[in-house]
């Protein structure tokens, strides 16, 4: 027997469509971690990341009814759209500048590719140094290794030209690069 907890994308989906707050929390408790997640990979803070959140719920559930089930995956995949979506509108409103942001001799060298064992550092450690990057270069980072945009897509998403992308994404892997040898350096 199926409990409420059990719902497949498709019945969680309609229930929502619905305003039945039991399908709502069902969504939360079980995508809520993820979206938070995407939030915090835009946002400086986490405060900011929840406030983002917040929103983004409300325009899910605002929203739900342009979701069209494609089969299990796809209300995931159309909730992390929405919320990456949610966070950049976030970035844009506080009108952030998105365009290059450190000046080209600020960025440090590139250093010769880090080993391939990032694997060998703490996931929390990885994601704090993306946070540590300047807005538009985590931003761009994050549309093109987590999100998997090309830079012609997240030049269009950005209101930036393609090569800005490019190099803004070129500028991040400088900069994590450093910060991985540096934190391997330290840890020897």
């Amino acid at each position: 027997m199926q409990t409420k907890t059990d719902r497949n994308e498709a019945e969680l989906a309609e229930g929502c469509r619905h305003a039945d707050n039991t399908s709502r929390r069902i969504l939360y408790e079980r995508y809520g971690g993820t979206l938070m997640a995407i939030c915090l990979r835009y946002m400086v803070d986490r405060e900011e990341a929840e406030d983002v959140l917040h929103d983004g719920l409300l325009h899910i559930f605002q929203s739900i009814g342009q979701f069209s089930y494609q089969g299990e995956g796809s209300l995931k995949a159309w909730l992390c759209r929405v919320m990456t979506n949610e966070a950049l509108n976030a970035l844009r409103k506080r009108n952030r500048q998105l365009a290059q942001e450190v000046p080209l001799e600020e960025v440090p060298d590139c250093e010769d590719e880090a080993d391939n064992d990032a694997l060998d550092i703490p996931t929390q450690e990885l994601m704090r140094m993306v946070q540590e990057l300047p807005d538009g270069y985590r931003t761009v980072f994050n549309l093109y290794v987590f999100e998997e945009k090309s830079h012609k897509e997240i030049g269009s998403l950005l209101g930036i030209s393609e090569h800005t992308s490019s190099s803004q994404f070129y500028r991040a892997k400088c900069i994590l690069t450093k910060k991985l040898n540096d934190y391997r350096r330290r840890n020897a």
